[in-house]
């Protein structure tokens, strides 16, 4: 794999930074639609979420909305490194993350970090997540951000 085309490039890093954007604005049914033909997995749980519908469950399921309609958090996505096969129409990228989260009961404060490892594939034209694999490397004070025990997640715990 190379770097890929410009083109490529800013599509799967407009499709991640998209994620961001919807799950800090409570859009759990576009985070639905950005795995309409895919899966999220984190390291260390066997099975797969997949599809849009179940996506959008899990996102709703486990995240806090707030009374201003969103979770209070700002989740970000860098160092984006990204891997393209043009031709075979896949890529990877890998990128770690941060969540910051901040309320009436909470100061600003990083809640999670970790590691995005992602895969895309092209259809008709257009790039679209395949997998997303998350793995949770630290954890802060979640309560008012998730609805689940985190600390179970994190990588080699």
């Amino acid at each position: 794999m190379s770097t890929g085309t410009w083109e490529s490039y800013h599509a799967i890093t407009t499709l991640m930074f998209r994620y961001t954007e919807c799950i800090d604005a409570a859009d759990f049914a576009g985070i639905g639609e950005l795995f309409a033909h895919g899966e999220i997995t984190n390291r260390g749980v066997d099975g797969a979420i997949v599809g849009a519908e179940a996506v959008q469950q899990l996102y709703s399921r486990t995240n806090r909305v707030h009374p201003n309609g969103t979770t209070m958090t700002r989740h970000l996505c860098t160092n984006v490194i990204v891997d393209a096969a043009e031709s075979a129409g896949v890529a990877r990228a890998r990128s770690p993350f941060l969540v910051l989260r901040a309320s009436p009961a909470l100061s600003l404060q990083p809640s999670v970090a970790g590691r995005y490892f992602d895969t895309f594939a092209r259809a008709h034209g257009a790039w679209r997540f395949a997998q997303r694999e998350m793995v949770v490397e630290q954890v802060g004070d979640v309560r008012e951000h998730l609805s689940i025990d985190l600390s179970r997640f994190v990588d080699g715990a």
